[in-house]
């Protein structure tokens, strides 16, 4: 019986089970027909114009703006944002600058500095580095300008040769170089060049005025004084006067012909003088006399008595003329073979002589002192008169522009080789030299 019932159950156990299952299923579906209807009912709603439950947004609008607002979204938006600090996290800086700096260099990073600073280096010299500065002065002074000197003397000697032209008028020679003249005639030589281009340096004002068959070149200075130079038709110096600012003027040189002339017209026939004072205050050497004795012989007077005044050109042309006054020897500069350059060393020697000088103008302002330039007997005498003058007008112009002395008191004369300190047709350092001499007694005639 046991058995029977055991067997009943294992039969109906089965049974049983998809019973339950049946009905368990049929719960469920009634479960699912309910939600969907429910859902059914809230889309009418949703339909109707009714809000979103879960949005509470109102219906009928499109459910994809909730989602840039919803917090699920907001990822999105900052994944966008995330992307623009990629450039400046920790975290994205190795990778992007290290692109950024493999790309900058070109054009900022010190990498690549030295290409293109090679490039522009080598381009700005040509304008702007001192070593183009060189071909400049050259080129300057090939074209005839006076610039500090780059070549050697001896190419600037060759220079002036290769500017000069010649004019022949039967037994006169006459040579034409940059602002000076050659004339040579009967066996005699001289120069001339126009004294006035000193006065300009340092001009307020310059201006020419013509009247007749004069010129008259008239330098204002900045304390309102003048300077005029009056030039016949020729260019001959005729008068040299100072007008002060209250209108006085003083007659600094008259160069007008008195009378008869003979050979060059100007060139006063007189005996060498009777020199009776020692010889060492006839002829001073710069280089051993005091300073006292320096101021003496520029304000000494005639060795000999002098009956007349003299003309400028009679002073310069008439060596027996010069001798009647003391002369100081600037043996403390000398010159290079072929050169007019006097150097800063030198130049500062001139100390001395320039503080006698001062000295004696403010004794009379109306003071003129002659500068003589000589040369050794290296070379022709044509090269030799030009250095030689060109070597006088370069000491006054450094006694004007480093020391002070009015250029309307110095004038200048070269003499080439003619008078040798040293009587050597060899180069002598000695012979190249300059003299300075007062010539204020024979312009005026006072003893």
């Amino acid at each position: 019986m046991n058995l029977k019932l055991l067997m009943a159950i294992g039969i109906a156990a089965p049974c049983f089970a998809v019973g339950a299952n049946a009905i368990a299923a049929e719960r469920n579906s009634g479960t699912v027909v309910a939600q969907a209807q429910q859902q059914n009912d809230k889309d009418q709603k949703f339909l109707r114009g009714g809000k979103n439950q879960q949005t509470g947004q109102p219906a009928g609008q499109p459910q994809q703006k909730p989602v840039q607002n919803q917090p699920m979204q907001k990822p999105v938006q900052q994944q966008q944002q995330m992307q623009k600090p990629v450039q400046n996290q920790p975290m994205q800086k190795p990778v992007q600058q290290q692109q950024q700096q493999m790309q900058k260099p070109v054009q900022n990073q010190p990498v690549q500095k030295p290409v293109q600073q090679q490039q522009q280096q080598m381009q700005k010299p040509v304008q702007n580095q001192p070593m183009q500065k060189a071909p400049q002065n050259q080129q300057m002074q090939k074209s005839g300008q006076q610039q500090p000197p780059v070549a050697p003397a001896n190419r600037r000697l060759d220079q002036l040769r290769g500017e000069r032209r010649e004019i022949h008028e039967g037994n006169r020679t006459v040579i034409h170089e940059q602002n000076r003249t050659i004339t040579r005639e009967n066996g005699q030589m001289f120069i001339r060049h126009d004294d006035s281009e000193r006065f300009r340096r340092g001009a307020r004002d310059v201006h020419v005025e013509r009247r007749g068959n004069e010129t008259d070149t008239i330098v204002v200075r900045p304390d309102g004084s003048r300077i005029i130079t009056v030039v016949d038709a020729n260019g001959r110096l005729l008068r040299r006067i100072r007008r002060d600012r209250d209108g006085r003027e003083f007659v600094l040189i008259d160069n007008r012909r008195l009378g008869p002339a003979a050979g060059f017209g100007f060139i006063a026939g007189l005996a060498a003088p009777r020199v009776l004072i020692p010889r060492d205050r006839y002829i001073v050497d710069a280089d051993s006399a005091s300073p006292d004795l320096l101021y003496d012989t520029l304000i000494a007077p005639p060795v000999m008595h002098i009956d007349r005044r003299y003309t400028l050109d009679e002073i310069r042309y008439t060596h027996n003329l010069r001798e009647w006054m003391p002369r100081i020897d600037l043996d403390t500069i000398t010159f290079d073979t072929g050169s007019w350059e006097v150097t800063p060393d030198q130049a500062r020697r001139l100390e001395p002589i320039a503080a006698a000088m001062r000295r004696a103008i403010a004794r009379n302002p109306n003071e003129v002192y002659l500068i003589e330039g000589h040369t050794d007997a290296v070379g022709s005498d044509i090269d030799n008169l030009s250095l030689s003058d060109r070597r006088a007008e370069a000491v006054a112009e450094i006694l004007t522009q480093d020391f002070g002395i009015p250029p309307e008191n110095l004038t200048t004369q070269g003499y080439g080789e003619q008078f040798l300190k040293i009587p050597t047709q060899g180069p002598e350092r000695q012979n190249r030299r300059v003299t300075v001499r007062r010539i204020t007694p024979l312009l005026t005639g006072e003893n």
